[in-house]
């Protein structure tokens, strides 16, 4: 069983060297995916996801696009692509690299657009290194990465059966 941290920590305030002491694990209707947060490359990113998990934002959110080979995006408050959050962060692109697992922020054209949808690798896309502000990676739970990526999807890239979170749980890192 997960350990949700405790009541009223603040994310947006935390110092950011404290940051990297806490995941997030996204629970989905397919299995448990871990990440790890980058708050040294991307601290306003990193704040803004465990802000997100940590009052429930993401939760019961589905991955509404999903694109085998490529990656999977979700935390759209409308499901469609088309829904922002509580606020938007300036770009925070950094040397990252966009391989299997990473997490990124999706957004429009606008660099400083990022709210509240990401997206997880699926697999290498050199083409978003530096495009995208790379915010954490999945420790564990790639094979459900893998399993949401091949599911079947309609037109649009939106899976056939949804694929959700049903929980984002904001979890203390254990040290290494």
């Amino acid at each position: 069983m997960t350990q949700a941290v405790e009541k009223g920590l603040n994310f947006m305030k935390m110092d950011v060297k404290d940051l990297a002491n806490y995941r997030v694990v996204l629970q989905t209707n397919q299995g448990d995916i871990e990440c790890e947060m980058w708050p040294d490359v991307a601290p306003n990113h990193v704040r803004n996801f465990l802000d997100l998990a940590y009052t429930g934002f993401y939760d019961g959110k589905g991955f509404h696009r999903v694109i085998k080979g490529f990656m999977i995006q979700g935390g759209c408050p409308k499901g469609t692509g088309t829904g922002d959050g509580p606020r938007r962060l300036k770009a925070e692109f950094n040397a990252k690299k966009h391989e299997k697992g990473v997490l990124s922020m999706a957004r429009s054209t606008d660099p400083d657009s990022a709210s509240c949808q990401f997206f997880v690798m699926h697999e290498r896309s050199p083409h978003l290194d530096n495009q995208y502000s790379a915010f954490g990676k999945a420790v564990s739970g790639l094979d459900i990465v893998d399993k949401i990526a091949t599911t079947k999807v309609a037109p649009g890239d939106k899976p056939v059966t949804p694929q959700t979170i049903t929980k984002a749980v904001v979890v203390r890192a254990t040290p290494a």
